[in-house]
């Protein structure tokens, strides 16, 4: 048997390939599709720093024990006819990004999303882009703030995959966009399209996925880049440290993880007398379990039963307009020097850097 994998070489000539990696969904919203894939997910040491041992023990011990039928109930209150909401999501994103990248890298470009936990498996996408020509390689990681727990899952993950390859593409990988220009205003503009329709609420708060405080002190830079983008949002929206407010939510386990926690700014608003509040989660690029049920249905649970009025969910970017815009222009910007950023318009002449 072969050590490493190669590929028969395809009819078509070799080929850019665009890369979205999310997170990942369980395949249904039922308990033994949950636990299969809260297995995948959970036993990744790069979510759980501790000692192996001792994890496994506590993951297959305890928390696959009990957590499946939790989380497969709370799935189900955000599945829809299509499926999961970050599937369809996703999908439809790399849909949109395919159909705008067109005209600036022609028609021959690759663009297909994966996921890091459940399918589609980066390793299976990988694989069917090899098959269909792939040469160069883009991969971008829909995390706007990097952290180990994600992009750095992606980069093992391509590694793990790649280190079995005869012979891999070449490879860039986008670390972050947390402050890129284009996605801050794509932000700003989806909280203005917002206020629009339904009023400017006393409070807007950007929730982010929060992640140990441990690992901030180790080295993270997640921390310092939600603060960036926070700043850039205020900035652009002309509001201040009173009236945008950050938090992070999705704690999991006893130790501290980074403050203020979502639940409890929203439990402590209405004490000071904030009766309305719009919640933004700038930290996903599409509607999934943690902002579809953790923020608009359970959070919004949490804010009016402590005395709250108006609470309102501010939807992920997904594949609208602003989007696909801002990814587009990220991609270009990263496939410089590429042979296929050099297209020949209609004269024969060719593009410039920036795409003119």
């Amino acid at each position: 048997m072969p050590r490493y994998v190669s590929f028969p070489d395809p009819p078509q000539p070799r080929r850019l390939a665009i890369l979205l990696v999310n997170l990942g969904t369980p395949d249904s919203p039922d308990t033994p599709a949950v636990r299969r894939y809260l297995a995948e997910f959970l036993a990744d040491p790069r979510i759980v720093e501790q000692p192996r041992w001792l994890w496994w023990l506590i993951l297959n011990g305890i928390i696959l024990r009990f957590r499946p039928a939790r989380s497969a109930r709370n799935y189900a209150k955000v599945w829809t006819a299509e499926g999961s909401p970050l599937q369809v999501g996703t999908a439809a994103l790399a849909d949109g990004l395919r159909q705008a990248l067109q005209a600036d890298l022609g028609d021959d470009v690759l663009v297909r999303h994966a996921m890091r936990y459940g399918s589609p498996a980066i390793g299976e996408v990988l694989a069917d882009l090899a098959r269909c020509g792939m040469q160069r390689l883009l991969v971008l990681p829909l995390f706007p703030q990097f952290s180990a727990t994600t992009s750095a899952s992606v980069l093992d993950a391509l590694s793990g995959t790649f280190r079995k390859w005869r012979y891999p593409p070449e490879l860039r990988f986008i670390n972050d966009y947390h402050d890129d220009p284009a996605h801050i205003e794509a932000l700003a503009r989806s909280v203005e399209t917002h206020w629009a329709k339904h009023g400017r609420a006393e409070r807007l708060l950007l929730s982010f996925h929060g992640i140990p405080e441990r690992y901030v002190r180790n080295g993270d830079p997640y921390r310092t880049q939600c603060l960036a983008t926070t700043q850039a949002l205020r900035s652009r929206l002309g509001m201040d440290e009173e009236t945008l407010l950050l938090s992070f939510q999705s704690r999991l386990g006893r130790e501290p993880w980074l403050q203020p926690y979502t639940d409890k700014v929203l439990e402590g608003l209405p004490e000071r007398g904030i009766r309305s509040v719009a919640v933004l989660c700038p930290g996903f690029s599409v509607d999934c379990l943690e902002t579809l049920e953790e923020i608009a249905i359970t959070g919004k649970q949490e804010f009016v039963g402590a005395g709250g009025q108006d609470f309102h969910y501010i939807p992920c970017l997904n594949d609208s307009s602003e989007q696909v815009s801002a990814m587009r222009d990220l991609v270009l910007r990263h496939c410089q020097g590429w042979p296929e950023r050099d297209v020949p318009d209609a004269t024969g002449s060719k593009t410039g850097p920036s795409g003119t």
